[in-house]
């Protein structure tokens, strides 16, 4: 299910932050819910708690208390569609490790090395993500430290420069590998100019000309506690975590009001079938993406759609794997899935292969997809993807990290406890009619479009057979602007 679940950067998805509060003020529009009482088959939301402090700040609170660990994870409804320089979302989360009311990033290490905890920031496409692991001794510690880094971070110039010239490194060294680097590719095939296309890496050149200033208005301008959530998953008692968070984040104001683009315009119509190709001249695979538009986050149909992509790309039995990479031995796997944003989305379909098998790959995934619509699920398929699911499903929310990772993509992209507590009878609702439903709705079945790295010199020819061709250099700026 992982290619429906939350932008949240994987580094993240296991960390934790604790709040253990100690005033009771300024709370409002409080709502607490219970786990509901089900069958044993039958997985259910964990109790939690949600409200607001009196400046806007929501808050999740989830008592786990089975092991003395906390996780907290706080998040902001910014990331690269808000960029205003390509990467500033990012480089802004990065940035708050590097110092923050007066604690240099030494000192910080430092602090968190000798408790044995983990703390880390990044962004995604719509979200910026602090999280931090510790054990529930240390939360007098750690939890100011989270506020800190949040709300007082020190943009240091000289730490800057050198994480700068260490993301411009990274961006560089991962070109080198098509598989980390073809999603963006993809994105701003499908997407183009509009926000869902930004790169959440940056570019070479926007990197080279970010400065501490456009670090500071990016976070005065996005980092408010009307415009954020933290999640407290883990051993704690509510009542001293309510009083902690209040004590600790009911200071931190609001600033000028928040600009938002506006996802749900201006996304480009795919009215025929494009093919990116990046030339590395060096490569002896392809490593190529087929697609087109996916669904929303909030979308209804979400769990449905999970258990026929897993009958076509989602495990490892599925229809893509058995047969470009079981029974033609064209590659060494094939995966295809939903990537779900909170105003839209991508559907995928993923592979590699030697230069020489390019179009015998495509053609293979083409006619595999085609199954879909030209023989359809039959029901003892169906009833195995299903039970593949349902398997799946409870080992995802287990931890305190994933818990705390499901409750901030709560807040972000607006959906509710029913994504929990309804899945597995989604799931054992769907049927063969539904399935079809589904694929003819969602799937893309014309007009897709295609990304392929690899050597042109070498594929070119096959290229041109699948749409019209566009051909950049992998070393050039960006990806594809």
């Amino acid at each position: 299910m992982k290619q429906f679940m939350s932008q949240m950067p994987a580094k993240l998805s296991t960390l934790a932050l604790t709040a253990l509060l100690a005033t009771t003020l300024g709370l409002s529009g409080c709502a607490t819910t219970q786990a509901p009482v089900s069958d044993s088959a039958s997985f259910k939301m964990p109790a939690y708690e949600r409200y607001q402090l009196d400046n806007g700040l929501t808050v999740y609170l989830m008592p786990q208390t089975e092991v003395p660990l906390i996780t907290v994870n706080a998040v902001v409804r910014a990331g690269a569609v808000n960029d205003t320089t390509s990467g500033v979302a990012l480089m802004t989360a990065q940035s708050l490790l590097l110092g923050a009311n007066g604690q240099s990033k030494a000192d910080i290490e430092q602090m968190v090395d000798f408790l044995g905890a983990s703390i880390g920031a990044s962004a995604g496409k719509e979200g910026t993500y602090i999280g931090a692991d510790f054990m529930a001794k240390d939360s007098d510690k750690m939890l100011p430290l989270v506020r800190d880094l949040l709300v007082m971070p020190d943009f240091s110039a000289e730490e800057f420069d050198k994480l700068r010239q260490r993301e411009m490194a990274a961006l560089a060294q991962a070109k080198e590998s098509p598989r980390n680097v073809i999603g963006r590719y993809f994105d701003k095939l499908i997407f183009g100019q509009h926000p869902y296309g930004n790169p959440t890496s940056g570019t070479r050149t926007s990197l080279e000309q970010l400065t501490i200033s456009q670090l500071r208005a990016f976070h005065k301008s996005y980092y408010q506690p009307r415009n954020a959530a933290i999640t407290v998953v883990g051993d704690f008692s509510p009542a001293v975590m309510k009083a902690k968070l209040a004590s600790l984040f009911s200071d931190w104001q609001n600033g000028e009001a928040i600009q938002m683009p506006v996802l749900a315009q201006g996304q480009p119509a795919l009215d025929q079938s494009n093919v990116l190709l990046v030339n590395k001249g060096d490569a002896i695979e392809t490593t190529f993406l087929i697609g087109g538009k996916g669904v929303t986050r909030d979308n209804p149909d979400l769990v449905g759609l999970q258990v026929v992509n897993t009958i076509l790309g989602g495990r490892f039995t599925s229809w893509l794997n058995d047969e470009l990479r079981v029974n033609a031995g064209l590659t060494y796997g094939a995966r295809s899935g939903f990537t779900a944003y909170s105003q839209g989305g991508v559907f995928k379909i993923s592979t590699f292969t030697k230069s020489e098998t390019t179009k015998d790959a495509i053609d293979l995934a083409l006619k595999t997809y085609a199954r879909l619509w030209q023989k359809g699920i039959d029901q003892a398929t169906l009833d195995s993807a299903k039970a593949y699911v349902k398997g799946q499903f409870p080992p995802k929310f287990e931890t305190s990290g994933q818990l705390a990772a499901l409750l901030s993509d709560m807040y972000l992209y607006g959906f509710d406890d029913s994504y929990i507590n309804e899945f597995q009878a989604k799931v054992d609702g769907l049927t063969i009619a539904e399935s079809q439903r589904l694929i003819s709705r969602y799937f893309p079945q014309d007009k897709l479009q295609y990304v392929l790295i690899g050597n042109a010199s070498k594929i070119a020819d096959v290229a041109a057979q699948y749409g019209e061709v566009k051909q950049v250099e992998i070393d050039a700026v960006g990806f594809a602007q």
